[in-house]
């Protein structure tokens, strides 16, 4: 495997550039090349077959670009479709899920944690499984968001709408006493200030984002793989490609990682 190679990073649409932006940040000398399914997100409400058949169409078309690992910046294609895409992979694969889980665990003080997420990612019960493999006592309560990622993909980030819906969802995780929250879903970061605002200053927000740039930076490392930062590529190095509406994703990706996106290709990733 190329060392020189980029890491391939992939969502259902935008919230996947937190993770982006996290490695762009932990581990600067590396390529990247991102995907987004916007024809086809949000993956929280569709099957496990279904996102799992996305997924590795999405692999097919990361490994045309040449990528030396690939990271599923999706918390619902993490949870049900990371170890099929995993088995099936002769080059690293991480997903979200992991890293976050762990963070949250050593953050709690009084062994109570809330998830929010995606259905697909809440019913999946992927957080409380690993979170209780570290822990067996913890008490994990998890919460479907639905409204959050289209409210973020609008672009509806501060917003008395997103306020209203945000309360309605947060209430119930604050009558469980929690004193941690997991992010679980690379759309929430972007939504961090209305959840701190709403849960208060003593529950711990936990981003999976963070955590998983730290993972991808030490699983480079152990393998030597990471970059070597005195090599010269062609072309931009970050690039990112999605399944529609490009213009409005670079808009959007503007925001999050200014000055880093300078173009964004459409593909049809269903010819993978």
């Amino acid at each position: 495997m190329d060392r020189n190679a980029p890491v391939g990073i992939f969502d259902s649409g935008v919230g996947g550039l937190t993770v982006a932006r996290e490695i762009i940040r932990q581990i600067p000398e590396e390529r990247i090349v991102y995907f987004g399914d916007t024809a086809r997100l949000p993956y929280g409400s569709k099957s496990k077959d279904t996102v799992i058949r996305y997924s590795r169409q999405i692999i097919r078309f990361l490994r045309t670009m040449d990528v030396k690992a690939i990271v599923v910046a999706c918390n619902t294609a993490s949870a049900y479709a990371l170890d099929v895409i995993q088995a099936e992979s002769d080059i690293p694969v991480i997903g979200v899920i992991n890293a976050g889980a762990r963070t949250a665990i050593h953050a709690t003080r009084n062994g109570r944690i809330g998830i929010i997420g995606t259905e697909g990612t809440v019913n999946s019960g992927i957080y409380t499984e690993v979170m209780r493999q570290l822990k067996p006592d913890i008490e994990v309560f998890g919460k479907s968001c639905p409204l959050f990622v289209p409210l973020v993909e609008e672009g509806l980030l501060h917003d008395s709408v997103t306020d209203e819906i945000a309360s309605r969802y947060l209430s119930v995780l604050k009558g469980k006493y929690i004193d941690t929250l997991v992010l679980g879903c690379t759309h929430y970061p972007l939504l961090r200030s209305t959840i701190r605002r709403l849960m208060g200053e003593a529950v711990t927000l936990v981003n999976p984002a963070y955590e998983t740039a730290l993972e991808l930076r030490e699983l480079l490392k152990s393998r030597d793989m990471n970059r070597q930062e005195q090599m010269p590529f062609e072309g931009e190095k970050y690039q990112f490609f999605v399944s529609d509406l490009a213009e409005k994703f670079t808009d959007f990706a503007t925001a999050i990682l200014p000055g880093e996106v300078k173009e964004t290709k459409q593909i049809s990733v269903e010819d993978y």
